[in-house]
């Protein structure tokens, strides 16, 4: 059996579809083709459950597309389930099912306050989609499968048991403003390593300036997968609603998640093999406007970003002892 798995972006949503991968080649012993961004492709190049990645950069070009017909697959997986993949399956022409994004569900909670979601993770949702063959969670949780080449740049990190901090997201109100981040590093009393892309390299820079000489400031440094080996080797995992929080997960890492405009009734919290469960979810109760977003805003639609900073210092180092 052959089958195309499809979910184009982002990181943490290829890092929530690992499941569906490993199940479906270790249950059906199928082989497995995913579709994704160019710019994603690397997350998978070491997973041993998937034969081929695809990609593209923005469009699907015609040549793409005779090469995916050319593969006649069994079935196409749409874990994305937008107007360009349906539109993929409908030139591709072959059997396929897609998941249930709950858009309607999720509008209501945003917009009414009226929580209709299912109690349920985005990846029993994912699975859902191929219950039909059979597959079942295999209670194994979520997969990251760092190269063995990967290494860190010579002294990088601190030579004692440190904490790393992830400290970006992909929209303003799903992260820290820079003075309370600054504050929570201050406030942590062991060494801190600040993980982030290149729009957090300044933002990190002057955090680890300013809270002193037990903050290692990585960001914009390192690659993914470097990322996410500092994020193996740390003891814990302070993060925003962001990629880097599914990869911690996915390392069986203990983590301190904070949440803004996001809220983890979405089905996106950090996802570990059953009975596992070393999150803490870190929130700003009372606030009848969040969540305002279901994937965040450049800036606070009230004006006050209260859901981040009046985030309890106290309440998050609480969460970080042993």
């Amino acid at each position: 059996m052959k089958i195309l798995v499809l979910r184009f972006s982002s990181i943490g949503d290829i890092v929530l579809t690992t499941p569906v991968i490993r199940c479906l080649k270790k249950q059906l012993d199928a082989e497995i083709h995913f579709l994704t961004k160019k710019a994603f492709a690397g997350m998978l190049a070491a997973n041993p459950y998937c034969d081929e990645v695809f990609t593209f950069e923005k469009e699907l070009d015609t040549g793409l597309i005779s090469r995916l017909k050319s593969e006649a697959y069994d079935l196409v997986v749409d874990l994305h389930h937008n107007l360009r993949t349906f539109r993929l399956k409908w030139v591709l022409g072959r059997p396929s099912r897609a998941f249930n994004k709950l858009n309607w569900e999720k509008w209501l909670l945003v917009n009414t306050g009226w929580n209709t979601l299912p109690k349920q993770h985005i990846v029993a949702r994912y699975l859902a989609t191929v219950a039909h063959l059979g597959v079942q969670d295999d209670g194994q949780g979520l997969d990251y499968f760092i190269p063995p080449d990967t290494t860190l740049p010579n002294e990088c990190l601190p030579k004692t048991p440190f904490i790393a901090f992830a400290i970006g997201a992909t929209h303003a109100t799903k992260r820290m403003p820079e003075a309370k981040i600054l504050e929570l590093c201050k406030a942590i009393g062991q060494p801190l390593v600040l993980l982030g892309g290149k729009p957090e390299e300044l933002i990190g820079q002057h955090i680890a300036e300013a809270a002193g000489p037990h903050v290692y400031n990585l960001c914009g440094q390192l690659s993914l997968h470097q990322s996410a080996l500092v994020a193996q080797q740390a003891q814990r995992v302070i993060t925003h609603d962001t990629g880097l929080m599914h990869i911690a997960a996915a390392l069986r890492k203990p983590i301190t998640s904070i949440w803004g405009s996001t809220v983890p009734e979405f089905g996106m919290y950090p996802f570990y093999p059953t009975g596992l469960d070393l999150n803490t979810s870190i929130e700003v109760s009372g606030l009848s406007c969040r969540p305002c977003s279901k994937i965040g805003h450049e800036k606070c639609p009230k004006g006050h970003f209260r859901c981040m900073k009046d985030q309890d210092i106290d309440f998050i180092l609480k969460s970080l002892l042993p």
